[in-house]
């Protein structure tokens, strides 16, 4: 079954570029496009799409004010974004304001597919260079070291609970993450359901973003127009 999305962006060239080449590629049908965000908004009202490829910069109503307000008013649609920006004053608002997935438009169309179909999984679907973005924001203040340190962590995380947190930011699988920290895949899905509940979070993407929004990270305070 084909995924049903929608294409957000203000460039006309660019949208039909988009479209275009989301024509081409394999499981994916494009059920109508939008030139700014207030249109994705009324698009994914008359259109239920499975996602929305986003951009972010659009008169009217922003790419993350529109992600805002999809998530809000229609849960059943995701939202990748796919923009030429990929600095943190456009990434951290996007993931704040609900996107499951973040590329560049250097992406190319097998990077597409693959991030559609993470976040119709409930996976982040993010490229390569946003994933190590994440965790440079995620890892940039270190856990106190020594005997006598106490990690002041939020939510009553462990620290091993951070370290499969950061894995998780990395993009590894269970059994990559309990090869890395010599575990078991039994022992990996306890702690992730421990920090999952800890966290109150539901899959990996809301993970990523509470991250940096509980302090292990610290987002931006500007937003961008």
């Amino acid at each position: 079954m084909n995924a049903r999305v929608v294409v957000a962006d203000d460039q006309s060239v660019v949208r039909e570029g988009i479209v275009m080449l989301l024509g081409l590629l394999p499981g994916i049908e494009v059920v109508g496009s939008a030139k700014d965000g207030e249109e994705a908004v009324a698009l994914v009202a008359e259109l239920a799409p499975d996602v929305v490829l986003m951009d972010l910069r659009m008169p009217r109503c922003d790419g993350a004010e529109a992600t805002r307000r999809i998530r809000k008013e229609y849960p059943g649609t995701q939202v990748v974004v796919l923009t030429t920006f990929a600095d943190d004053d456009s990434l951290f608002p996007a993931l704040q304001a609900g996107a499951r997935g973040y590329l560049t438009k250097d992406a190319g169309g097998d990077e597409i597919v693959r991030a559609i179909q993470a976040v119709l999984s409930g996976e982040a679907g993010l490229s390569p260079s946003v994933q190590r973005r994440l965790l440079e924001r995620v890892t940039a203040q270190p856990l106190p070291s020594g005997p006598a340190a106490e990690p002041q962590l939020p939510d009553g995380l462990t620290p091993r609970e951070l370290e499969v947190l950061v894995l998780i930011a990395e993009g590894l699988s269970n059994l990559e993450i309990a090869r890395k920290l010599h575990i078991s895949q039994a022992t990996v899905k306890s702690h992730i359901n421990n920090l999952f509940a800890k966290a109150g979070v539901r899959d990996r993407a809301q993970a990523v973003r509470y991250a940096y929004v509980r302090g292990l990270a610290q987002p931006p305070g500007s937003t961008f127009t």
